[in-house]
């Protein structure tokens, strides 16, 4: 029997590794000879550059940037194991973390550290990266990120404009004469689902800038920065990306990477099934496992234990395949016809949530088990 293991992190308590350890720690009890093939998962938001890492046997590294506000931190990225993919998460450097209720303020905050990272890569030797754009404090417009790769962004008068969604007002001309030559030789490929354009009643100001701390007024004032900051890409790069599907994920980073880097924007779960080599390596799968924190009527729309189904059907046709969850949500009967054979619950009982999260790693261990018991 062949069993491919390929969970998502099970947030605030496994990572994807530690989950796929769990599952198959389970199994083992009951299929000790199987050939198993374990294969830590993501969909391109957290957790995204652990999953990659770990899947390819790949490596971190470590950059001083600045962070939203500015201030330097120490930022982490990884390397696949090819040596020469570098896996990024925007978060990392340009996170809602680093800001709270009263440093949150998406005139400000800024994506330049997301471009330091990247450029750190890209010396390390980073011919493709991956990077993956959710959980983002700023709407700039990916400006901040693309001054860090050398585009400089002026006033009228030449000067510099300040970094955040509020500089965009002051924007007279672009000038990309000084961008980094690795920038044009690097592909980037964009980890989002979200399909936001960049601006309107939809667009990044809109929909996100509220959680990242805009005031209805603010949101008015970002998303006429947009349009004038997207008028002058236009100008300068020949790319329309106001209405661009996707270029208002985080905050338009989404915009600034199509404009100023060799990029395209893809789901986030199928990098990672392509990265891990999933596919391949499911050829012949009887049984699969895949899971994370949570399976409800949202895991259709690209979270990893759909992905991760559908891919390994499409290597195997017959396996089936079970979803594991900390919790089992409304809305799950669609996912049976998107690749999904059961879906189970891991919890033993009512618990609070710092149970569950502290027992994860013996539940999932136990109901793997306990399937597996059923199957045999």
């Amino acid at each position: 029997m062949k069993i491919v293991i390929a969970p998502d992190s099970f947030k605030g308590s496994l990572t994807a590794k530690q989950a796929a350890k769990a599952i198959h720690t389970g199994l083992k009890r009951v299929f000790p000879a199987a050939d198993y093939e374990i294969v830590p998962m993501a969909d391109g938001g957290e957790g995204t550059v652990q999953s990659l890492v770990d899947a390819t046997n790949g490596q971190f590294k470590t950059a001083q940037v600045l962070n939203p506000l500015g201030q330097l931190v120490s930022a982490e990225y990884g390397f696949l194991g090819d040596g020469h993919t570098a896996v990024i998460e925007m978060a990392a450097a340009s996170g809602i973390q680093f800001v709270d209720a009263d440093t949150k303020n998406p005139l400000v905050t800024t994506t330049y550290g997301t471009g330091q990272l990247m450029l750190d890569a890209m010396h390390h030797g980073a011919s493709s990266i991956v990077i993956g754009i959710g959980g983002s404090a700023t709407t700039d417009g990916g400006q901040g990120m693309a001054e860090a790769l050398g585009v400089k962004f002026l006033t009228a008068t030449g000067l510099p404009i300040k970094r955040g969604g509020g500089g965009l007002a002051d924007l007279a001309r672009i000038d990309v004469s000084g961008v980094d030559p690795l920038v044009k030789t690097t592909k980037v490929r964009i980890a989002s689902d979200v399909t936001n354009p960049l601006i309107g009643p939809e667009g990044s100001a809109a929909v996100f800038g509220p959680q990242k701390g805009a005031t209805p007024a603010m949101v008015n004032t970002l998303d006429t920065n947009l349009a004038h900051y997207a008028a002058v890409v236009k100008q300068t790069m020949g790319r329309d990306l106001a209405a661009f599907p996707g270029a208002g994920a985080a905050g338009g980073l989404g915009a600034g990477l199509l404009a100023f880097t060799n990029s395209q924007l893809e789901s986030g779960i199928e990098i990672v099934v392509r990265e891990t080599h999933l596919k391949e390596r499911a050829v012949g799968a009887d049984l699969a496992f895949t899971g994370e924190g949570a399976i409800d009527f949202q895991t259709q729309y690209g979270k990893t234990p759909v992905g991760t189904a559908q891919a390994i059907k499409t290597a195997s046709p017959h396996a089936k395949v079970i979803g594991l969850a900390g919790n089992v949500g409304a809305g799950i009967d669609q996912l049976y016809d998107l690749g999904l054979d059961a879906i189970f619950g891991i919890l033993p009982g009512v618990v609070d949530l710092p149970t569950a999260v502290a027992t994860g790693e013996a539940n999932l261990a136990r109901t793997a088990e306990n399937i597996a018991r059923v199957i045999k």
